[in-house]
């Protein structure tokens, strides 16, 4: 069987993690049991940056409800010694949409030469300025709890995550070891996608070769905030824009960490392979790398993945809460030049992502990485 998905893309083939063949989808071969992917455009109206939180790297109960606190920093982007980009800082803002404050002012009322008027009114307009700054601050963004999209403790054994601050912004993600009884080693990976970056419109590529871009879907912060930023391939990699159309293959490293912090690498096909691999006692497949919050899965994994969408080619948001994606550190076979191995899991069937699935590099979509073995 062969198909090619389109809108955005999305090219599948059929290659399990224990399986060496492989078929090459083409257009107009799509059954009814494939996800097509139709190009659509979001509502591309700007919206305001997301808080980012920080703290120390530490262990986590997975039962553990602990907010981390926001703060204010700014990024320092490692770049690959092929890369044309210079580092900088990406400037993050503790502001959204939801937190802008109304103005008040108290009432006014006629004055006269009685006092106690006079203290009445003073008390009538301290009494309205706080009601209005109380009404005011309820309504400021709260950052999304990332803890409740992992997996419990009575489901996958107690302390199995633990917390890691990127030094470069401040921000704090679980993350998680998992063991793979088909392979016979572990992995140690991010229970939750990376978001880092200054935010670019979705109708625009990220081309600023100077610093790191990331995409909010349909331009909403409060998007990267609960589910990570949108990447596009080269910018994943850190490598030149120009490596979205043109292969750059001799640029790709081994433990690649691309957009990743120091000590973590890109999240690759193998690693997928040994989280599919985890204690799966209730056969869940897929469904067990699924979060349960919002993404109709079991996490019995504990891998925690969200429905992030993604940003189509066309520059516009789709498939949020239905489906995730991400990119590999690879080169698509088919066309180098414009194709990259991608990773792929909807909320609504248990079809296992394969080797060669792929997707242009313009797309956007979600970073998991890995941490580097010690």
């Amino acid at each position: 069987m062969k198909r090619f998905l389109l809108g955005l893309g999305l090219a599948f083939f059929v290659a399990a993690c224990d399986d060496d063949e492989s078929s090459f989808v083409r257009p107009g071969d799509e059954d009814s049991s494939s996800s097509v992917i139709p190009g659509s455009s979001g509502d591309l109206s700007s919206s305001s940056v997301t808080p980012q939180s920080s703290e120390s790297e530490t262990s986590v109960s997975s039962s553990s409800s602990k907010v981390p606190e926001p703060v204010e920093g700014s990024s320092v982007t490692p770049k690959s010694s092929s890369s044309v980009r210079s580092s900088s800082s990406a400037s993050v803002e503790d502001l959204s949409s939801s937190s802008v404050r109304s103005s008040s002012s108290a009432p006014v009322e006629d004055l006269s030469s009685s006092s106690a008027k006079s203290s009445s009114s003073s008390a009538k307009s301290s009494s309205s300025a706080k009601s209005s700054s109380s009404e005011s601050s309820s309504s400021e963004y709260v950052p999304f709890d990332h803890s409740q999209t992992l997996a419990g403790a009575w489901r996958i054994g107690e302390d199995r995550y633990k917390t890691f601050k990127d030094p470069r912004n401040g921000r704090s993600y679980y993350y998680i070891t998992i063991y793979s009884e088909y392979k016979g080693y572990s992995v140690t990976v991010m229970a939750e996608n990376l978001n880092i970056g200054d935010m670019v419109l979705g109708e625009n590529d990220q081309n600023d070769d100077t610093k790191i871009e990331r995409y909010c879907y349909n331009n909403d912060t409060t998007k990267c905030d609960e589910f990570g930023g949108l990447y596009q391939w080269a910018e994943m990699m850190q490598l030149p824009s120009r490596c979205n159309t043109e292969s750059c293959a001799d640029l790709i490293q081994e433990n690649h960490q691309g957009i990743c912090p120091d000590g973590w690498r890109l999240f690759t096909y193998d690693d997928y392979c040994v989280v599919m691999g985890y204690e799966d006692i209730n056969n869940d497949g897929v469904k067990g790398l699924r979060s349960t919050y919002g993404f109709s899965g079991t996490n019995t994994s504990g891998f925690s993945l969200t429905g992030a969408g993604a940003r189509t080619i066309e520059g516009g948001g789709d498939f949020l809460k239905k489906s995730v994606f991400w990119f590999y550190p690879r080169e698509h076979d088919y066309d180098k030049t414009v194709y990259s191995t991608v990773g792929y899991v909807s909320a609504t069937n248990n079809r296992a992502p394969q080797s060669d699935d792929g997707e242009l590099k313009t797309a956007g979509f979600s970073v998991r990485c890995t941490k580097l073995e010690e």
